[in-house]
C-alpha cells in the first residue's frame, strides 16, 4: 500500500464532523484541606468563563497558574464536579453527561503508559478493550492499529517498548504520538489534550501540533492547553482562548488575536512571538498607550475590557440562543455508560498484559523466585535436620516456625507497590472507559498474586520443610505448605489494602508496619496471651500470626513422638501446655480464620479501589 492509499484508508476514521462545544458562566472552585481535616477558604480557580468551540484547532493558552488546565477538565468532564458552583457544558446543544467521558478522547499531559509494553501493544491493547468484538474483528483492529502507527509516524519504532527507570525505551515524542494513538483508536470526534507540548523540544512539539492539526482538517474538534509555543505552532491555531487569573481575556480566532490586543493600544515588537507577547500583556510587562484600558481599576482589567468588546457581546448571544433551546427540550434520565467489551473480555485482556507485565519486570517475577528460594535454603540451613530429643527439639522448631511466619508476613511488603505504582495507569485508563474496576482488581489477583506470591511459597515450603527434617509425611507436608500459603495470602491481603487506600509509598511503608508488628506481638510467642491485659485481649484475634503459628505446631507436633531423658514425651502433650486445640477442627479454624483474613482485606482494597478520587 502506497502512502497516499494509506491515507485516504485512515481518512475513513475520521469522515464524521466533530461537536461544538458551548460552555457558559462557569464558576469552578477548590476548598483547601488544612490540619485535622478542617476545610479552608474556597478559592475560585474560574470565575465566570464562557466559549465557543467549533471544530478545527482550539488552543486554551495563558501563564502558569491562569486556569487554562482547569478550564479544558471542566469541559471535558475531569474535575470534581462539586467545586462546578455555577454554569452548564453543551455538546452541539445537549447536556453533557456521564458518557462524554468515554464517547471523548482525553490526552493527559503526563504520558501514561505501561512501560514494558511496545508502542504496538500498547494500542493493540486500547483496542481489544475500546472497540466492541461484535462489531470490530482481530482483523480489523489489526488494521486499525497499522494505520495509526503508520499515520502518527510511528512505524520505526512501533516493537520498541515503551520504557521504565530499568529499560530505555522511546523518545518523549514518540510517547506522546502512542498516548495519542491510544485515545484515537475509537476514532473519537471530540479530542481533548493537557499540554500535549510540555518536555518536549521545540521541533517535537512543532510536530506534535502538526499531527493534531492534520486531524482537526478531518473534521475533528481539537482543544487542548498549551502554555508558551513558538510561532509555527501559534499560526496553525483555529480558536484561541487567553485565560488570566481564572478569567478569559480573549476568546475568538487566532488570527485576530493580535490586531485585538493592537487596538486596545499594546504593540508588538519587530519579529517577536505573538504567544510571548500575549503573555507580556497578561503579566503586565507590556503597557497599552490608550488611558481608557490603563485606567480600568480592578483585579483583572484586561477581562473587564473583554466582556465589554462587542466581539464577547457576539459569542454571549449565541450562547443564550443555545441555552435557550436547550431550556425548551425535556431533560432525559443520564443513564449508567456502557462498556465497549463484556466483563469476562475484559479480564482475559488485562490479565494477559498483567502476565506480559510480570514476565517483563524482573523485580515482581524473577526476583520474588529467587528471594524466597534464598531464605528456604538459609533456614533449612541453620534449624538443619531437628533432633527430636527436648529442649533442643522444642525449642529449635517454636524458633524456625517463628522465623517462617515472619519470612512469610514480611516478605510481602513489596506488594504494596502493586497499586501505588500503577495508580496513575488504573485511574486515566478506568475513567476512559477502558475497564471495569472488578476486571483491574481481579486480574491483580489472578494474574500477578497467584504466580507471584503462591507459587513461590509451595517451593520455599517444599526446600525448608525437608532440609529442616520436619515430619516426613506427605500429608504433614501439605498441611505446612497450606498454611504458609495462607499466612503470606492474609500478609498480601493487608498490604493490599494499604496499597489501595494511599498514594504514597512512603506512607504506605508506615501503615503497612505497624498493624504487621502489633500482630507478632500479640502472636503468643513474644507475650503470654493468658497473661495479657483483658483490654488487649482481643488483639489476638486479629494476628496472622497466632494463628499462622497454631497451625504449625499442631501440624508438626500431632503425632510425633519426643524424647527428654530417653522419656517419651507425646507432641499432644506439649500442645495441651500451650493450650492449642489440636482436634481437626483446631487446626482447620486456624486456616479459616487466616483465609477470612485474607477475604475480609482483599474485599475492603476493592472497596478502596472504587473510592479513588477520580476527579482533578
Amino acid at each position: 500500500m502506497s502512502k497516499g492509499e494509506h491515507i485516504v484508508c485512515a481518512d475513513e476514521f475520521f469522515q464524521e464532523r466533530g461537536p461544538t462545544v458551548t460552555f457558559s458562566n462557569l464558576h469552578y472552585s477548590v476548598q483547601e484541606t488544612r490540619f485535622c481535616c478542617r476545610r479552608g477558604p474556597e478559592k475560585y480557580i474560574l470565575n465566570d468563563v464562557s466559549g465557543i468551540m467549533r471544530p478545527g484547532m482550539n488552543a486554551i493558552m495563558g501563564a502558569t497558574g491562569s486556569g487554562k488546565t482547569s478550564l479544558l477538565d471542566v469541559i471535558a468532564g475531569r474535575k470534581d464536579p462539586v467545586g462546578l458552583k455555577q454554569g452548564k457544558v453543551l455538546v452541539d446543544g445537549n447536556v453533557v453527561t456521564s458518557e462524554l467521558r468515554l464517547s471523548s478522547a482525553y490526552v493527559v499531559q503526563d504520558d501514561i503508559l505501561m512501560g514494558t509494553l511496545s508502542v504496538r501493544e500498547n494500542l493493540r491493547f486500547s483496542a481489544n478493550l475500546r472497540l466492541d468484538p461484535d462489531h470490530h474483528s482481530s482483523t480489523d483492529k489489526k488494521n486499525r492499529v497499522d494505520g495509526i502507527i503508520q499515520d502518527l509516524g510511528l512505524t520505526d519504532c512501533a516493537d520498541t517498548k515503551i520504557g521504565t527507570e530499568f529499560l530505555r525505551g522511546v523518545s518523549g515524542g514518540e510517547r506522546k504520538r502512542c498516548s495519542i494513538g491510544m485515545e484515537l483508536i475509537t476514532s473519537p470526534s471530540l479530542l481533548f489534550l493537557d499540554e500535549p507540548t510540555t518536555g518536549l523540544d521545540s521541533n517535537t512539539a512543532n510536530s506534535i501540533i502538526n499531527l493534531l492539526q492534520r486531524l482537526s482538517r478531518r473534521g475533528k474538534t481539537v482543544i487542548f492547553s498549551i502554555h508558551q509555543p513558538r510561532y509555527s505552532i501559534v499560526r496553525q491555531f483555529d480558536h484561541l482562548t487567553l485565560m488570566h487569573k481564572g478569567e478569559v481575556v480573549y476568546a475568538g480566532a487566532a488570527d485576530q488575536a493580535l490586531e485585538y490586543f493592537t487596538n486596545l493600544g499594546y504593540q508588538i515588537e519587530p519579529f517577536n512571538n505573538p504567544a510571548d507577547f500575549f503573555m507580556d500583556i497578561t503579566n503586565g510587562e507590556a503597557q497599552s498607550t490608550l488611558e481608557s484600558v490603563t485606567a480600568v481599576e480592578c483585579i483583572n482589567p484586561l477581562a473587564t475590557r473583554f466582556r465589554q468588546s462587542q466581539l464577547c457581546h457576539k459569542v454571549l448571544e449565541e450562547l443564550d440562543h443555545v441555552n435557550q433551546s436547550v431550556a425548551n427540550k425535556a431533560k432525559g434520565q443520564e443513564k449508567p455508560p456502557d462498556y465497549a467489551t463484556s466483563f469476562l473480555y475484559q479480564m482475559r485482556v488485562v490479565c494477559g498484559r498483567t502476565v506480559m507485565n510480570s514476565l517483563r519486570n524482573p523485580q515482581t517475577s524473577y526476583a520474588q523466585m529467587a528471594l524466597n528460594i534464598f531464605f528456604a535454603v538459609l533456614v533449612g540451613l541453620i534449624y538443619f535436620q531437628m533432633p527430636l530429643t527436648m529442649p533442643e527439639a522444642t525449642q529449635n522448631r517454636t524458633g524456625a516456625f517463628f522465623f517462617l511466619i515472619i519470612n512469610m508476613v514480611f516478605g510481602n511488603l513489596s506488594a504494596v507497590e502493586l497499586f501505588i505504582n500503577e495508580r496513575a495507569i488504573f485511574i486515566h485508563e478506568n475513567s476512559s472507559g477502558y475497564y471495569r474496576t472488578s476486571v483491574y482488581f481481579l486480574s491483580k489477583i489472578f494474574a500477578d498474586l497467584i504466580p507471584n506470591r503462591v507459587i513461590p511459597i509451595f517451593i520455599f515450603s517444599a526446600i525448608a520443610y525437608y532440609m529442616m527434617g520436619l515430619k516426613p509425611d506427605f500429608e504433614s507436608f501439605a498441611c505446612f505448605a497450606l498454611n504458609m500459603s495462607l499466612v503470606s495470602l492474609a500478609g498480601v491481603g493487608l498490604a493490599f489494602l494499604v496499597s489501595a487506600s494511599v498514594s504514597s509509598f512512603a506512607m504506605a511503608n508506615i501503615l503497612i508496619a505497624l498493624p504487621f508488628v502489633f500482630m507478632m506481638v500479640f502472636g503468643g510467642f513474644l507475650v503470654n496471651l493468658n497473661a495479657m491485659l483483658s483490654w488487649l485481649s482481643w488483639l489476638q484475634w486479629i494476628s496472622i500470626f497466632k494463628y499462622g503459628l497454631n497451625a504449625a505446631f499442631i501440624t508438626e507436633y500431632k503425632g510425633q513422638t519426643f524424647y527428654f531423658n530417653k522419656t517419651k514425651v507425646p507432641g499432644e502433650l506439649l500442645l495441651r501446655t500451650q493450650g492449642i486445640d489440636y482436634s481437626v477442627w483446631g487446626f482447620w479454624q486456624n486456616e479459616v480464620a487466616l483465609l477470612g483474613i485474607t477475604l475480609v482485606c482483599m474485599f475492603l482494597a476493592y472497596v478502596q479501589l472504587r473510592r479513588i478520587n477520580r476527579w482533578k
